[in-house]
């Protein structure tokens, strides 16, 4: 059940687990080679995890899934024990974003799974199937269509559950502030000297006794004493006009009605850049609601909107993009801060209902 639960958890939002495969290759210096395919990777783990899952609750063909699972779960458990020892990843992702765990979290949780997996491992030869043939195949074909058919409709149409800070209802202002209550982190400022060919490390209310002019200078930093859990929730979120000026707060005090389209880049231009947006840009300049492009690619972004001055162009860091929104390009429905509602642009239509309410409430 857990196996199934973290491959659907995933499968709502593939492209989650693909940034996090990108964070352990940038940790081990593999990012150049393997950045390309982290997608194809998170979509047959995906599907894989709901497979292997379904396979051992029915016990079909234990003596090959039980190596498969055995495999897998020593593979998690050195991921989240790398996750846990080098303090690189903050979350190893195991459950997407909607149920972050710690990096203890997660290894405790591998090394449980780990000993219940060596359980079936041993007593493989003793699990019959619970199903007669074909029954077990045609149930195992039916899990593959269904989560494939899940990623597959929600690159196209964003997640079914939004567990990011950028989902409807959310207000952005707000989540860029740090918890109320929240510990910061605990630091010391600490001085490094040599002291008699040796390196000594000491705080600054813990200066050696003897400390005189025999200690040699050589640096001085802040120490984490103690990790604190004072993080915003949307971190580095900022907005830039062309020529470079910071109008993110002023973007997101507006009181009226606003929408931004988030752009990663510009890919899928064609897909979108058609009677829809003409629709969406006529509509909103009959109601006076301004409309922002929000990308990470200035020189394409310019280039394309150069002659339509409805389209206010807005700069972003293409992380955050990716972030806010997971499909290419991404309708966001503003009124202040306050996301109103969200929509890929394959679901443009959900957007001019939304401004047609907007419209006869006034």
């Amino acid at each position: 059940m857990l196996f199934i639960f973290s491959g659907l958890i995933k499968a709502n939002d593939p492209l989650g687990l693909s940034f996090k495969m990108q964070e352990f290759f940038e940790a081990w210096g593999l990012n150049n080679s393997f950045n390309d395919y982290t997608l194809a990777l998170s979509l047959i783990m995906n599907v894989f995890e709901v497979l292997a899952g379904v396979a051992v609750i029915i016990g079909w063909r234990m003596k090959l899934f039980s190596w498969l699972l055995l495999l897998l779960i020593i593979f998690f458990t050195f991921l989240t024990g790398y996750a846990l020892l080098s303090g690189k990843i903050k979350t190893c992702g195991c459950f997407g974003d909607c149920l972050p765990l710690t990096p203890l979290e997660s290894f405790l949780k591998d090394l449980a799974l780990l000993l219940l997996i060596i359980v079936l491992f041993v007593n493989r030869n003793r699990i019959v199937s619970s199903l007669a043939s074909p029954a077990p195949q045609v149930l195992l074909f039916i899990c593959v269509v269904a989560v494939s058919g899940l990623q597959w409709y929600v690159q196209k149409h964003l997640p079914v559950l939004d567990c990011l800070p950028y989902k409807p209802g959310k207000n952005i202002a707000e989540e860029m502030k740090v918890p109320a209550g929240a510990l910061p982190d605990s630091l010391e400022l600490t001085f490094k000297y040599r002291k008699n060919g040796k390196i000594i490390e000491f705080g600054q209310n813990d200066f050696p006794k003897d400390f005189d002019s025999t200690y040699e200078y050589i640096d001085r930093y802040d120490k984490l004493i103690r990790k604190g859990n004072a993080t915003p929730k949307i971190v580095d979120f900022s907005l830039q006009t062309l020529s470079g000026n910071d109008t993110t707060s002023s973007v997101l005090s507006q009181d009226n009605y606003y929408v931004m389209l988030f752009v990663k880049d510009f890919s899928t231009f064609d897909e979108w850049h058609n009677k829809d947006l003409d629709d969406v840009l006529s509509a909103l300049k009959n109601k006076n609601i301004p409309f922002f492009l929000v990308t990470g690619d200035k020189e394409k972004a310019a280039v394309a909107f150069a002659n339509d001055p409805g389209v206010h162009i807005l700069i972003c860091d293409g992380t955050i993009i990716k972030t806010a929104a997971r499909v290419n390009p991404t309708y966001f429905i503003m009124q202040q801060a306050y996301i109103k509602d969200k929509r890929s642009y394959a679901d443009v239509d959900e957007i001019k209902e939304y401004l047609g309410k907007i419209a006869n409430s006034k």
